[in-house]
């Protein structure tokens, strides 16, 4: 596989969508520590919530007396409810992530999900790529996303992916997200091994994507066909992986990957030592997948 230009392609298009953000972020300050990035503009909305935050001009936090886990939680479900209605987050989920510093520490609060990146808190995602390996080559699914998806909808992604609600594991999001989005049978899904994590972090136009995705291998038989089952994905193709590595160049047209899955796609290659070491592309794509979570000048 000569990957050289296909590699360039990708970075130099990764490069552009997964930049550090610029510009001032204040930050939401809970327990004494930052948990969230909030831009001027969705600084001063909050503002107007008075009995909930108190706003200065470089941080955000709680009121005095909103101080246990579970009357934070009300108290954002009723500031987001009122930021959806007036079209301000995405399509509400009824699904909660809990709001931590690092994953698996106790929740500060949980937020609905369509309101993280509203607030800029960190999230965390499981992505499978689904491998399928064959005489001299290796090929890798992916799904095309429902136009009715309410963040990337049409665009190609992993094979299956999905946020950590509230509450779950890596592997039951994986086992979960596995059987809806492929009809992956939980026996075969609980097979797919953890490779490592990528890290994003960019400006988006709902807010800031914080987000940490565990990313996993699933090696296939060449005659499983994936199938989605809840509607979110509309088609899988098979693709060689020279191919699925074009696609994640691509930057227009019927055929474009969304960023994460993109990065995961990259950073497959990396591992699969399918990138020169010494080369530019391999500086900047291993820097995207290890992007800092506050990584720009908030002075």
């Amino acid at each position: 596989m000569e990957t050289s230009a296909i590699v360039t392609g990708i970075r130099e298009r990764l490069e552009a969508i997964l930049a550090a953000p610029q510009g001032r972020y204040r930050s939401f300050i809970v327990d004494g520590h930052p948990v969230g990035w909030i831009d001027d503009a969705r600084a001063q909305r909050l503002a107007e919530f008075a009995d909930v935050f108190v706003v200065d001009e470089r941080q955000l936090r709680f009121v005095d007396d909103i101080v246990q886990p579970e009357v934070r939680t009300e108290a954002m479900e009723r500031v987001a409810r009122e930021l959806a209605g007036e079209g301000l987050l995405s399509a509400w989920r009824n699904e909660r992530y809990a709001v931590v510093r690092e994953f698996g520490d106790a929740p500060r609060f949980e937020l609905e999900r369509c309101a993280a990146r509203y607030f800029g808190i960190r999230t965390f995602a499981a992505h499978v790529n689904g491998l399928v390996r064959t005489a001299g080559d290796i090929h890798m699914w992916l799904g095309r996303r429902s136009p009715r998806k309410a963040v990337d909808p049409g665009l190609l992604d992993n094979m299956v992916g999905g946020g950590i609600a509230a509450g779950a594991s890596i592997q039951a999001t994986v086992i979960k997200e596995a059987w809806e989005e492929a009809g992956v049978p939980p026996a075969l899904a609980a097979a797919a091994q953890l490779v490592g994590a990528i890290r994003i972090c960019r400006a988006h136009a709902r807010g800031l994507e914080r987000e940490t995705v565990y990313v996993h291998d699933l090696w296939l038989d060449p005659d499983f066909v994936p199938e989605g089952l809840d509607g979110e994905v509309v088609e899988f193709r098979l693709e060689t992986l020279a191919d699925a590595a074009r696609l994640a160049a691509n930057r227009s047209g019927n055929d474009v990957v969304t960023a994460d899955a993109s990065l995961v796609i990259a950073d497959f290659l990396i591992r699969s030592n399918l990138i020169a070491t010494e080369t530019a592309d391999y500086a900047v794509l291993d820097a995207l997948r290890r992007a800092s979570m506050e990584p720009w000048d908030n002075a």
